[in-house]
């Protein structure tokens, strides 16, 4: 027995409408940080790593508990924003990418589901072609497109892996 149909959840139109509506209001209130960084900014500018991160807790610890030691150098109201904004944009980005995580785990399902299903549908078209069936022919040469003919010294298990690895890897 085949597993399929191993996500049953599909989203309401109501329900794809509201997902659509609230990313179109994410992407509009977003749109203030459309900053495009390059490649060279980006190794430029980097990513903070969690030992810096403790710095700049530290840095900031000292700035609010003993004021009389931070540098003059530094705009202190600025340091606060951005400490902020990063504190907020690190909260969202966790929340949108487990967000994304669980639609990511749910189109797998679903890519799965629609995966077996072609297949039981391609060994329903190659037994009706088999039998001349009328449009079956056609369908079953556009299908087997799809499929690898075996290399030069495979077995026809090595051959059938070769294609179920091929199939999988497109998901």
């Amino acid at each position: 027995m085949s597993l399929n149909n191993l996500n049953n959840h599909h989203l309401s139109d109501e329900q794809k409408e509201a997902i659509n509506e609230a990313l179109a209001k994410l992407e509009q209130a977003l749109e203030s940080l459309n900053i495009n960084l390059t490649p060279e900014d980006r190794n430029r500018y980097g990513r903070v790593n969690e030992q810096n991160k403790l710095f700049i807790h530290k840095t900031r610890d000292y700035a609010l508990s003993q004021p009389t030691l931070k540098s003059p150098d530094v705009d202190w109201a600025e340091f606060e924003k951005d400490f902020q904004s990063r504190n907020f944009l690190e909260t969202v980005i966790s929340r949108l990418n487990n967000l994304s995580h669980r639609c990511n785990n749910s189109k797998i399902f679903h890519d799965f589901d629609n995966y077996q299903d072609s297949l039981a549908d391609y060994a329903f078209t190659q037994f009706r072609a088999s039998s001349k069936m009328v449009g079956f022919e056609e369908k079953y040469k556009e299908q087997k497109q799809f499929f690898r003919r075996p290399r030069k010294g495979n077995t026809p298990s090595e051959a059938k892996q070769d294609e179920n690895n091929d199939h999988r890897d497109e998901k």
